[in-house]
């Protein structure tokens, strides 16, 4: 594998794979994630993958850039890139009216009906690429490209946790009360934050999600 190192101030090196969001090149980022947390150099804090790059934070008074890269390195001349067997995740989400407010707009700007947009949700071959933002909050590609719209011109506010929101070719279910600029196509009643230190999120980088629709009857038992 190669890849693109980037010292990032005093204490951490970004390693980049690509540009473009796609399975080969995460798969890349999780062989590294992988690596380094199966044999970690000296000074190693955390870290941090994302879609295309993978961050890589250390203690400055123990190491620094250049160690760090040649350790990296070291790992990128062994490491492989066949991904560990996913996990599937099941997400019940609701679509029905209030809990839905863009779902209207979304099947005017596709010219599909609410219920084909519906479908072809629920079609979406889903992949956790990382955490970011928020607490809990699990991007997810592979929204089909029937559904790829760009964010909002302007966020809304007081977005419900649970929300379950597309933009591009990205998806995630909200796990706190805060504005998104985001499509708003449902909500879940799937509870994503855990008060388990030892697992405090229901996804891991890398797990596969299915979204299971239910009923507005369902969605009020579950989450009231």
């Amino acid at each position: 594998m190669s890849a693109r190192f980037v010292p990032v101030a005093d204490h951490a090196v970004l390693v980049e794979f690509g540009s473009v969001i796609d399975e080969s090149t995460h798969a890349q980022v999780l062989a590294l994630d992988r690596a380094l947390t199966a044999a970690p150099p000296p000074g190693l804090r955390e870290v941090v993958p994302a879609y295309v790059n993978l961050l890589v934070d250390f203690d400055p008074l123990l190491t620094d850039h250049s160690a760090i890269i040649r350790a990296v390195q070291a790992l990128l001349a062994t490491a492989t890139a066949a991904p560990a067997k996913p996990t599937l995740r099941v997400v019940e989400v609701c679509y029905d009216g209030d809990l839905a407010p863009d779902l209207p707009a979304v099947a005017r700007q596709t010219g599909l009906s609410e219920e084909a947009v519906i479908a072809a949700h629920l079609g979406g071959d889903y992949r956790v690429f990382l955490y970011g933002f928020a607490p809990g909050y699990a991007y997810l590609a592979g929204v089909p490209p029937a559904l790829r719209l760009d964010r909002k011109t302007a966020p809304q506010r007081g977005v419900p946790a649970g929300s379950v929101m597309i933009a591009g070719p990205q998806c995630l279910v909200s796990t706190l009360l805060m504005p998104s600029g985001w499509w708003l196509i449902g909500r879940s009643p799937t509870t994503i934050l855990s008060p388990d230190p030892a697992r405090p999120f229901l996804f891991d980088v890398g797990d596969r999600v299915q979204f299971r629709r239910i009923s507005r009857a369902d969605f009020e038992a579950r989450h009231g």
